[in-house]
């Protein structure tokens, strides 16, 4: 198996390539299989959702009862699977390839263990379906649910992720757990779950002190309750009667509710409920209990996006359960709740805050309450009612102050209020506390109203509308030597003053610094160009080998080069051999260019040249024969164009001809001493001339190279820079090249 982790011949998104060898079955399709049908459809009955090559509703089972072959079955069974386990289907292709019966079987990698073991599952699957053997589905999907479960992001960092890929930012996972790069290079940010690259380790700090949260947000007209932190429950007694009863205990560093206390009106209820929070944190607070509903409020960016209500978690009584009895049948049983971020309801359990609020009302876990009665069990920690659309603008104005003043740009702000769609001051409403990293859930999938897209808030407040978090990416390929290119590219832009990252065979370098000498023509020397903050532009050179092997590193790109396509460059053992398999190869990197991006193709390469209505964006030709049929048609209909004329590199648009430099002038600059013989003698050496009509010029054989300058001079005007720039540029390329980087021409 191979795990294509980027754009390939296949698809935009990853894939996983399966080789699959079905032996004798190639002379068995599907229909020659007695019962096949049958046990392969009431094990999986969803396939009749997969429409196949049919195009309507039970196209794939239709084409298993007239008869296909394992490879496809394969294919569709390993996407249905990964279905079932709550990965979405999907892309699948299953193709032939020249050996009999041996294929490749293409299904699209939400993640790559678990399409591997989709794929082994699908295979047992069918073979058991093929020889009439008992198969465990449920136990398999089961399986295969548990490893989603624990590869997938969790439910707040997926929709900011979703929100993202809906306004095409990429998005990098760096770690198992939730920690996130959008963007790339100098214009990535990152997130983890609700934080982000601009969430302040001050400011979460102090989000986590409730006492000095407090106290900040008191200091600036902030309705918040009166109290204090205390060091003993004698002092906790103290600071209750001072505030008059009730009063709320809690931690002043605790997180999810634990170990919080409201509605406290004995001696005994504080001294108890001290004793817990003390153990929940490094200290302990009391504060006046504030009469009314908890809300959380999610502000972003300066304005709440988002509103929640909580409703106190009560039973009733049959006169025959007990409490825990009852907490599992009215409460529990409602499947919005669950231990995991799939459920905005958490699971009640009688903690030592429920069982305290019990004990108020003269009962425990085991007695057994009257019918009829009702019973409190949980007055907080069940905001799952939308109450968005109610919030007064004084209330989202005060709670986008609490905010600001901590310094979050994302909070989750708790207040208490009798009535959110009234001003907090004629109700005696406070903020009780202010939440760096909060839960999205509850605003996702609220138990009772709308489902608000506070994903898309986020994304909008880190990547406004003029932003995509892209830095401009160039990428270059094809079977014609690619390493010229880019490293030229990489020095003009360097003459911008921007840092450059360049992944090439001939090393990575990033800025001023050659980090290895290695071959770095691959993904993850690409993917660290990406990753790194200081780079702002970022040249990939991309050779066959990578593009089927890996797929590309990164998902579109400003530039796509495609210096040719050498039909003798072939790759048999991924049974890539004829022009047309090439050219797929290679036009995958033209399938990535952005709409405002471009191509840069080899007009003198007809397979290269016929690129071009592939693009997305602007095409640019270039090309040493400017009386070349693709260049001269291209130039003709308003294309751009880079040539020679007269001795002189030249740029070609719409009837104007930009001279960038003299030919003379590259050859002096560019081929280092000892090279620049005359024509015959280059002949006579056996190097390769390269000539045209109106101009003739020897170039060593290995340098590639003028044409190598002109693919430069192209990308250096798709990025737009100056012609002044690029003259510059090719005047200095041997003399300041990095230490050990190739001359154009050596």
């Amino acid at each position: 198996m191979v795990h294509l982790r980027g754009p390939n011949i296949w698809a935009y998104r990853p894939v996983i390539e399966a080789l699959v060898d079905i032996h004798d079955l190639e002379d068995c399709p599907s229909n020659l299989i007695p019962g096949f049908y049958e046990r392969l459809s009431a094990w999986l009955p969803t396939l009749v959702e997969h429409r196949c090559s049919v195009g309507e509703r039970g196209g794939f089972l239709k084409r298993v009862r007239e008869g296909t072959w394992p490879a496809h079955i394969l294919e569709h069974v390993t996407l249905e699977l990964q279905s079932l386990a709550g990965m979405p289907g999907g892309l699948g292709r299953a193709r032939e390839t020249p050996l009999r019966g041996v294929y490749k079987v293409i299904v699209r990698a939400w993640h790559e263990p678990l399409t591997r073991e989709a794929l082994h599952a699908a295979r047992d699957l069918v073979m058991a379906a093929i020889e009439d053997r008992p198969f465990d589905v449920a136990g398999a999907v089961e399986r295969l649910k548990d490893l989603a479960e624990s590869l997938s992001l969790g439910p707040s960092t997926a929709c900011i992720v979703d929100a993202a890929d809906d306004r095409d930012i990429p998005a990098i996972r760096l770690s198992d757990a939730n920690l996130l790069q959008l963007g790339y290079g100098a214009r990535q940010r990152r997130i983890w779950t609700a934080e982000t690259s601009r969430t302040s380790a001050i400011a979460e700090g102090i989000s986590r002190d409730k006492d000095l949260t407090r106290r900040l947000l008191q200091a600036c007209g902030v309705p918040v309750p009166e109290g204090r932190l205390v060091d003993s429950a004698a002092d906790a007694w103290t600071v209750a009667q001072e505030l008059s009863l009730p009063v709320v205990v809690k931690p002043s560093d605790g997180n999810h509710g634990r170990g919080v206390f409201t509605c406290l009106n004995t001696r005994e209820q504080i001294e108890a409920a001290y004793a817990v929070a003390v153990d929940e944190g490094s200290g302990v607070m009391v504060e006046r209990f504030i009469h009314g509903d908890e809300h959380r409020l999610l502000v972003v960016g300066g304005r709440v996006v988002a509103a929640a209500r909580g409703e106190a978690a009560m039973v009733v009584g049959d006169g025959t359960s007990t409490v825990l009895q009852l907490i599992e049948s009215q409460l529990n049983s409602d499947p919005r709740r669950g231990r995991d971020e799939d459920h905005p309801l958490n699971f009640i359990r009688l903690d030592s805050a429920a069982r305290l609020e019990l004990e108020r009302q003269g009962l425990h876990g085991d007695a057994v309450p009257e019918r009829g009665r009702a019973v409190l069990v949980q007055r907080s920690g069940n905001v799952s009612i939308d109450v968005t659309d109610e919030v007064h603008p004084d209330v989202a104005e005060q709670v986008a102050l609490a905010a600001r003043v901590v310094g979050l740009d994302i909070a989750g702000v708790d207040l208490v209020a009798r009535d959110i769609s009234r001003p907090l001051a004629g109700q005696q409403a406070a903020i009780v506390e202010v939440n760096a990293g909060p839960g999205l859930l509850m605003h996702l999938k609220p138990a009772v109203g709308t489902p608000r897209p506070v994903g898309r808030a986020i994304i909008d407040d880190l990547f406004p509308a003029s932003e995509d978090g892209r830095i401009p990416v160039i990428g270059i390929s094809g079977s014609r030597p690619t390493a010229p290119v880019a490293h030229l590219v990489a020095h003009l832009l360097r003459l911008t003053g921007r840092v450059v990252g360049l992944a090439s065979s001939e090393g990575l370098f990033m800025g001023a610094t050659r980090v290895t000498a290695q071959d770095s023509a691959h993904w993850e020397a690409a993917r660290r160009v990406l990753l790194n903050r200081a780079v702002e532009y970022a040249v990939i050179e991309n050779g066959g080998r990578a593009i089927l092997g890996e797929g590309l590193a990164y998902d579109r790109c400003q530039v796509g080069v495609v210096t040719g396509i050498d039909p003798a460059a072939t790759w048999p053992e991924f049974y890539m051999e004829t022009p047309d398999q090439l050219a797929r190869i290679f036009r995958t990197q033209v399938d990535v260019v952005l709409p405002a991006g471009a191509a840069v193709l080899n007009a003198d390469d007809p397979l290269a040249a016929e690129l071009a209505p592939l693009c997305d964006g602007a095409v640019l030709f270039y090309g040493l024969d400017p009386d070349g049929e693709a260049l001269r048609a291209h130039v003709e209909r308003g294309g751009r164009a880079v040539s020679v004329y007269g001795g002189m590199a030249v740029l070609s648009e719409g009837g104007v001809q930009i001279p960038v430099i003299s030919l003379d002038e590259i050859g002096h600059a560019m081929v280092p001493a000892g090279h620049g013989m005359p024509i015959e003698s280059e002949r006579h050496a056996g190097r390769e001339v390269e000539s045209c009509d109106r101009w003739r010029y020897a170039v060593p054989a290995e340098a590639g190279d003028l044409s190598a300058m002109l693919a430069a001079v192209a990308v250096a005007w798709a990025l737009g820079l100056a012609v002044e720039r690029m003259r510059i540029g090719l005047r200095t390329w041997n003399a300041r090249r990095m230490p050990d980087e190739p001359p154009l021409a050596a």
